[in-house]
Parts: C-alpha cells; sequence; structure tokens
C-alpha cells in the first residue's frame, strides 16, 4: 500500500483557487527515553512498521516510511483532515492555463540542521526523484514535468528536466507537458519534499538520518532503531500550520497490531491506527470515546502478476474473473471485519469525488460460483490448469490472515483447486520481494491515497511503467483515457473519463478489488485532540498528552 477522510475536497480548479489564495497560512510510555525539551505536549507513543527502504522521499511509496516523512518534512501544501488542501511551504501556486505553474515559497524556511529551504531545495529533489539512474520508486510522480522522458530514457539524454526552472531563491516555475486538472493538488504528496544539499553526498547514509524540515526532527543521530521503533522530537524551527502540539513522537513497529492493542489497552500506547480483527467485535465497547471508526481513502486487492504462469492473457482474465466472482466480499466485510470494511463497487474510495457505485462491468465484484466455475472452465479450455497451488501473499504484522485464509477458501470450495496464504513475517520483506519481483504468487496489496483525487488511485498503480504497477499490468487504451482525463481541467469532465477507464480495469482484472476501509483504530484516555484524516492517519502534529 502506498501512501499512502469523508471529503469531497477542493479538486481541479477549485485546488487552484484555494492554494493560490492561501497564505502561509508525560513519560515515554513504556520506552524511558523519550526526552523532551518541555512539558506542555507531553511524549506522544504511536504505532508504525518498518520502512521499506531508508527515509528518502521520492524512494518512499508505503505507509510504514510515508507516515515517517509527513511528520519529518513539510512540502509545498498540506491536507486537514477532511482533505482539503492548504498552504504549508508555498506561498502561491499560480496558473492561467494548468500547464504553467509559478511557484513562490514562504522566505527564511530552514531544514532542522540550520540550512535553508530555497527554491532550488525543491527543483534539484525533484530532479533527483525523476532521473532514470537513480531508481526511486516514486519517479512517475514527475512524468507530468516538461522533460521527464529525457531524464527517463535508458541511458538519460538528460540529467535535469527542462520544465523546471529556478528563478530565485523564493520562486520556481514549472512547466508540464500538458495541462493536468489536479497537479496543485499533488503536491502535499510526499515524493515533492525538498532535500537539502548534504542529502546527496551519500543518499543512502542520509535516508538512515534524515534532515528534513517539517515538524518534527530526529531526537539523534541512530533514533531509527531498526525493526523495533524511531524516536522524533518537536523541530523548533519548523514554524507552519502543522507546528507539533506535543514535545516528541515515537513510532513502535510490532510485530502484530494484537501486540500494539494489548499495549494500548494497557497504557504502553497513545494512538493506534488500525484495530486488529481479534478485537473488532469488542473494540468500541473496550475503548469507548477512544475509539474511531470513519471512512477513510484506502482500497484493499489483491493482485495476480501478469507473468504469474496461467494468467496471461485471454487465460488470465478469465481465471481472474473466475476468482473474483468466487468469494463473498460482503459476508467477510461483516464477519471478520464487523462492518469496519465497505465492499468494493469500483477501484477508489467511497469519500472520493468521482467514486461511482455504477462502473459498467463492476458486477465481477458480486458472489456468482455458477459464473465462477463457468469461467474457469473456459480459461481451462483455452489451457489446462496447471494444478499448482495458487498463494496470496500476506504479511503478518498487518493482520491479513483471517480473509486470505476466507479468500482461499472460497476458491478452493467453488474452483476445486489448491489455494492458500503464503505469510511473510513483515511488510518490509514482502514488499521487497514485490519491487525486486521475486514474489512467487498473487499478494495481498492496497493503496491509501496519496493525495485526494481519483486518478490517484488509477495512475500511479495501473498505467503503464508507473512505480506503484506492482503486477506490471499494461494496456494503452487505459493509459490514453488516464492522459485524456489529466489533459481535462474540469475536474467533473475529468472524473467521467476515469470512470470509462475503470470499465477496462474491470474486463482485465489487474487486481482483484475487495473492499474499502474504515480508519478503525482507538487512543488512550490521556491524549487529548486526536484526528484521524482523510487518508485514517492520525494528525500526530495536533496530539498532546495529559
Amino acid at each position: 500500500m502506498t501512501r499512502r477522510d469523508g471529503l469531497k475536497g477542493a479538486l481541479g480548479a477549485a485546488a487552484l483557487a484555494t492554494l493560490a489564495a492561501c497564505g502561509g497560512g508525560d513519560d515515554d510510555k513504556g520506552s524511558g527515553n523519550g526526552a523532551s525539551s518541555g512539558a506542555s505536549g507531553g511524549d506522544v507513543v504511536a504505532n508504525g512498521t518498518e520502512p521499506q527502504n531508508p527515509l528518502v522521499p521520492t524512494n518512499t511509496n508505503e505507509v510504514g516510511g510515508g507516515r515517517l516523512l509527513d511528520s519529518l518534512w513539510a512540502g509545498l501544501v498540506f491536507y486537514k483532515a477532511d482533505g482539503t488542501p492548504e498552504n504549508d511551504l508555498a506561498d502561491s501556486i499560480e496558473t492561467t492555463d494548468a500547464q504553467n505553474y509559478t511557484i513562490k515559497i514562504k522566505s527564511g524556511q530552514k531544514f532542522s540542521d540550520g540550512s535553508a529551504v530555497t527554491a532550488k531545495s525543491f527543483v534539484d529533489a525533484w530532479n533527483y526523484g525523476a532521473l532514470g539512474t537513480n531508481a526511486q520508486l516514486s519517479s512517475y510522480f514527475f512524468e507530468p514535468i516538461a522533460g521527464y522522458p529525457e531524464v527517463q530514457a535508458d541511458p538519460p539524454t538528460a540529467q535535469t528536466m527542462s520544465g523546471l526552472k529556478v528563478v530565485d531563491d523564493t520562486t520556481f516555475t514549472v512547466a508540464l507537458l500538458q495541462p493536468e486538472s489536479d497537479f496543485p493538488l499533488r503536491l502535499g504528496y510526499s515524493a515533492f519534499y525538498p532535500l537539502p544539499d548534504t542529502a546527496y553526498t551519500d543518499i543512502k547514509a542520509y535516508g538512515e538520518n534524515p534532515v528534513g524540515n517539517g515538524p518534527y526532527k530526529l531526537k539523534e543521530t541512530g533514533a531509527w532503531q531498526h525493526n523495533v521503533r524511531i524516536d522524533f522530537v518537536k523541530n523548533d524551527g519548523y514554524d507552519g500550520p502543522r507546528k507539533a502540539q506535543n514535545d516528541s513522537l515515537a513510532f513502535v513497529f510490532y510485530e502484530t497490531y494484537d501486540a500494539a492493542y494489548s499495549d494500548l489497552q494497557s497504557g504502553n500506547l497513545d494512538v493506534l491506527d488500525n484495530i486488529p480483527s481479534s478485537a473488532l467485535a469488542t473494540y468500541q465497547d473496550d475503548l469507548g470515546d477512544g475509539a474511531v471508526n470513519q471512512p477513510a481513502a484506502i482500497f484493499q486487492s489483491f493482485c495476480i502478476p501478469e507473468g504469474l504462469a496461467g494468467f496471461g492473457g485471454e487465460e488470465g482474465k478469465l481465471r481472474r474473473q473466475a476468482f473474483s466472482y468466487a468469494f463473498d466480499r460482503a459476508q467477510i466485510c461483516k464477519t471478520i471485519f464487523n462492518d469496519t470494511r465497505t465492499p468494493a463497487k469500483d477501484f477508489s474510495s467511497p469519500v472520493i469525488a468521482g467514486y461511482s457505485e455504477t462502473v459498467e462491468g463492476n458486477e465481477v465484484l458480486s458472489l456468482d460460483a455458477a459464473k465462477a466455475k463457468q469461467l474457469w472452465e473456459q480459461a481451462n479450455a483455452i489451457a489446462p490448469w496447471n494444478g499448482s497451488t495458487f498463494t496470496i501473499a500476506y504479511n503478518v504484522d498487518g493482520d491479513h490472515q483471517a480473509w486470505v485464509d476466507a479468500v482461499t477458501a472460497a476458491i478452493r470450495q467453488v474452483l476445486g483447486i489448491q489455494a492458500e496464504g503464503k505469510p511473510y513475517p513483515t511488510f518490509a520483506q514482502i514488499r521487497t520481494e514485490i519491487t525486486n519481483r521475486t514474489i512467487s504468487g498473487a499478494f495481498r496489496t492496497g493503496w491509501q491515497a496519496d493525495y485526494p483525487g481519483l486518478y490517484n488511485f488509477l495512475a500511479p498503480i495501473y498505467a503503464t511503467g508507473a512505480g506503484s504497477n506492482d503486477g506490471d499490468y499494461t494496456n494503452p487504451a487505459f493509459d490514453e483515457l488516464l492522459k485524456k482525463a489529466s489533459g481535462t481541467t474540469d475536474q467533473d469532465a475529468a472524473n467521467k473519463i476515469l470512470q470509462q477507464a475503470q470499465t477496462i480495469l474491470f474486463a482485465d482484472l489487474p487486481v482483484i478489488p475487495l473492499w474499502y476501509s474504515n480508519a478503525s483504530g482507538g487512543f488512550d484516555k490521556g491524549a487529548k485532540n486526536v484526528q484521524f484524516g482523510w487518508n485514517s492517519v492520525p494528525l500526530y502534529y495536533q496530539i498532546t498528552k495529559s
């Protein structure tokens, strides 16, 4: 899942107007090492997961690392709890044609090491992220910028994108290859964060002890204890709209959500962003006013890679459709998740503008055992099933076993083949195999939106060559509709095109849609001002301790 609630937030032209107008607009529980410079806001402890990679903004596209980046960095804009964009470092983002932008940042901004944040800090970071030889996971986000094809060529024919120009210390311009209706809305995503000059000397070492410009900074060199925890303290040099109200913030990397929930109940954890399935039936009674259950921009699925034996071409389409018809999403949402999930109707989320329950082809998301068997036999007529066991890989620290067991049991019963889950101990381990294309079967996937727009649920995951296209899906007709939508400046019209693009996804099923996740979490009675955002992530900087 990248990073990646209830909103119908400012999109497209509305976002342009909003962003152009906005100005700048206790003890460390269970740890013993949460020092703070003051006692006013307390020391907050939250759950987390070990990041897949060193903490470099353009090379982090999963939630474990993403929440850390968002605490350590400030971008041009940020997203309020309902998903509405508001300026952070940006003083203004202006355009007259949705293709050429002038961006001014606030003067006097600094990284946590005291160095200046300038227009060049953004331009250099974006160019680093886009350059193909740097192999950054989020390079796809720079694709709209003029010069991107040249820096992505093999070998690159340019080292920097021609569409980025530094005007002065606080101003830079961005020229896009075509109008992009929601480009300003994207600028709160971590791929667009700035970097200090020191980062490029040894980017991997920098990622182990990153220097950002946000509400927090590392407590000290080596504050990231891999697979254990990471400790932040308030960055007094940040003076933006997300100024930390607490004194320190620690993320503890739990092996399971059951362990985290136990710590929450015993007072060793202040806020938990996901309730384990074992507690879903009781947590609202257990936690009382500390229980959270609200819609979020999270889409869950499982992916069957294009190159997996038996799943290529027309045969693969038929087998994917058979799997999708073979299990009952509504029953799983009720019996396993206690209605903290909603069965999928499309490839996005109900809290996103452009969501639709009536996209053509979405009947494939309903239970129909007879149809599933029929499609499976049609696939066998093309090429007999090879008899191997179908597996769905999942990470144990993410509490996925129950639904994987339910889905594979249904596949066994309906289709008469062997199917089972394949557990991985940690999210980082499964993501590494997925990224390296060494995983040997299907695998669970999910998408926590980077920014509140329908395009974000489609392009980064299913466009040919996209950074989060884990199954290597490609369809030129789908790509063409994405391009058409992104060049449509009227957001409602663009969303209609994106719904049309989803009809292609329902025919091909590059992933099997499952359900939309609610933000189901909780917080300790001593934690105050706890609010979960549009993407299910708590607004950590707001939390205080009594």
